[in-house]
């Protein structure tokens, strides 16, 4: 008689700790927005489909950076002072990605990271806790590692999360060679390898950094993509070169921020293809509104319950409650929702939601009243008409027909789609021709009963 032999099913234990969170999302088990989901979808679909595609993931690479975290770094500050820095199951997820994925060659897949997520969560000390594996685990010899800004005072922030974690490692402080008093340290050697970390702002004007690792903070804050250009413009000799981004949501959707939130979200569902490219963006789901329901509050803050408590973010919700100036900024800085202002009078959500379709001639003859302001060369003029007995608001705007092209991209609003849809209204030159709004006003009165306009003084003399 032959024995049957027992099938065994893998635990969870015989999981990375990388796959096993993406499996973790996928299931529900763990909770998470609908761009995290997507990116653990990739991640497991890509080990179905890795080797056809000349991808590697190793899972011994992948382990040995996130053991790095727990074995040779701690944290710093309250009641973290000097506790191993053991990676909760997101950051593991991001630490394993980052460096277990591979090219067929050996050398890294990732080469550009975006981590968006709720204030609190603990991107900091994760991003500083990579450039320090970078600098002295990574085997990149002359390793150049940087925190990079476009102001060097906000360099210095993940900088000095390194120093910290230097200082509370016996590890790293025997082998680290700090530069500069206490306090005041600019740069950070590992002799060993001839690689050092430091910061570096866009306006040091310093040229020709090479970096093998740049972390760059807030990416919400910058004005443009010099910083990030400035950091891959030196990684073209780099084998497996990293560009660490981390920031809160922003308000402004024409932001480089912006750009590589909607990147990364695109990469991540598969629309676009990338496989250089790794985001892990914290959302919340389409209708679910943060302030009724607590039960999403998790989906921004993957930390929450770890680095800080939901009576934190209860004691936010009811105070944005009480301050109405108050909610954008809670909105985005803890529930990673962009907003179009951190104090606007009305958000787009509210103004979106008026947006009607209807025939001018219904109004031919009702009743109404204006307001207009002006502009020059480089903003909209804008008419608005309010008709109380309908409820109805028409707006109209007017812009320079000669600069439309070069403020499109400079602004990164598409006002030359606007005015080939119809949405606004072009004047010849550089500056809007005041002739053709009054034109239309008259032409206005001719159809409706306007009462009265009230303006803006901003060059109404011209008018």
């Amino acid at each position: 008689m032959v024995e049957k032999r027992k099938k065994t099913r893998s635990t969870s234990s015989s999981v990375d700790p990388t796959t096993r969170y993406a499996m973790d999302v996928a299931s529900g088990k763990e909770i998470a927005g609908p761009d995290i989901r997507n990116s653990c979808k990739r991640h497991l679909k890509d080990l179905e489909s890795c080797h056809a595609r000349g991808l590697v993931w190793d899972t011994e690479t992948a382990q040995r950076a996130i053991d790095f975290f727990a074995k040779v770094l701690k944290l710093n500050g309250g009641e973290h002072e000097g506790k191993p820095f053991n990676l909760l199951p997101w950051q593991c997820f991001i630490v394993g990605s980052v460096f277990g994925w591979q090219n067929s060659d050996g050398y890294r897949r990732f080469r550009m990271v975006y981590v968006e997520s709720g204030k609190g969560s603990g991107k900091s000390p994760l991003a500083a806790g990579i450039a320090l594996y970078c600098l002295v685990a990574d085997k990149e010899p002359r390793a150049e590692v940087y925190a990079a800004a476009t102001k060097k005072d906000q360099a210095m922030i993940l900088f000095r999360d390194a120093v910290a974690m230097v200082d509370q490692s016996p590890a790293l402080a025997q082998r680290i060679n700090k530069s500069g008093g206490a306090g005041k340290e600019w740069n950070l050697a590992f002799l060993q390898t001839g690689s050092f970390f430091r910061p570096i702002s866009s306006d040091d004007g310093q040229s020709g950094p090479r970096p093998h690792c740049a972390l760059i903070d807030e990416i919400h804050e910058h004005k443009n993509n010099q910083v990030v250009e400035m950091m891959r413009a030196g990684t073209k000799g780099r084998r497996q070169a990293l560009i660490f981004m981390i920031t809160n949501s922003g308000h402004d959707k024409t932001s480089v921020c912006y750009d590589y939130h909607e990147y990364g979200r695109k990469v991540a569902e598969g629309s676009i293809e990338d496989d250089s490219f790794f985001s892990f963006i914290c959302s919340l789901d389409e209708g679910e509104d943060p302030f009724k329901d607590e039960s999403c509050w998790k989906k921004a803050n993957p930390s929450l319950g770890h680095t800080f408590t939901d009576r934190y973010l209860r004691e936010q919700v009811t105070q944005a409650r009480g301050m109405p100036s108050k909610e954008s900024i809670v909105r985005r800085l803890n529930f990673c929702q962009w907003v179009d202002a951190d104090n606007p009078w009305m958000s787009s959500d509210v103004w979106m939601g008026c947006e009607e379709d209807f025939s001018l001639q219904e109004l031919r003859g009702e009743e109404c009243y204006g307001g207009l302001d002006l502009s020059g060369s480089r903003d909209l003029t804008a008419l608005a008409l309010f008709f109380p007995k309908k409820r109805k608001l028409v707006v109209e705007f007017w812009t320079p027909k000669d600069t439309l092209t070069d403020r499109a991209k400079t602004d990164r609003v598409p006002y030359d789609a606007w005015e080939r849809d119809g949405y606004i209204h072009t004047t010849p030159g550089k500056a809007v021709k005041y002739g053709f709004v009054a034109e239309r006003i008259a032409d206005l009165a001719m159809q409706f009963d306007i009462k009265a306009i009230a303006f803006d003084q901003y060059r109404i003399k011209y008018l």
